[in-house]
């Protein structure tokens, strides 16, 4: 199978998107994947892009500095799975900084001639497993801006074989049998991935 880095921003252990991150490294390992569990909150990623990284942002191979463990992590994966919850229609913001961070130039892309060209193609999967508290046709009225930065942004840079976004929607009034339904779909996909 090879190594699957899973990405995991929730900072509540007894929140549902734990129950999902939980599901998704269990069933990813017993698939046969070799799972790096990279949980952002418990690890203490700092998700600010700094004064001095943002002025060597450019700046290959000194820009990795203070994220090589990351980028190691990122560099040694062949899939992505993120798990995270949408807030305010966006990334938790631990998530955003890991992106902000971790995808630099000469890690996640290369510019060529002004152009951005894809640098993590040996990610051969990518998912991602989220919650909206808000309908779907509330995130298809803004847009579903998590949902296309998945899909355009950090499919771009991957170019994966296999890509899959699990969404539940409408969170807020979820029962419980809506939310062990997603489980199970999550469980499936995880162990078919």
């Amino acid at each position: 199978m090879g190594r699957a880095l899973v990405l995991f921003a929730h900072p509540c252990p007894e929140s549902f998107s734990s129950a999902l991150h939980a599901t998704v490294v269990e069933r990813l390992g017993k698939a046969g994947w070799d799972v790096d569990d990279c949980d952002l909150n418990a690890e203490g990623f700092s998700p600010v892009l700094t004064e001095e990284e943002r002025r060597g942002y450019h700046e290959e191979p000194a820009n990795i500095g203070p994220v090589a463990d990351y980028v190691e992590r990122l560099r040694a994966a062949d899939a992505m799975v993120m798990v995270f919850p949408v807030w305010n229609f966006g990334y938790p913001a631990i998530l955003k900084g890991f992106l902000d961070r971790v995808f630099l130039p000469g890690v996640s892309f290369r510019l060529v001639d002004g152009k951005v060209r894809p640098n993590l193609t040996h990610i051969r999967k990518l998912a991602a497993v989220t919650t909206y508290g808000g309908t779907r046709m509330r995130a298809v009225l803004v847009g579903d801006p998590p949902r296309k930065s998945v899909t355009r942004a950090v499919w771009h840079v991957c170019r994966p074989e296999k890509m899959r976004y699990l969404a539940l929607y409408d969170m807020n009034r979820a029962s419980d049998a809506k939310r062990g339904a997603f489980l199970g779909r999550v469980g499936r996909e995880m162990e078919r991935f």
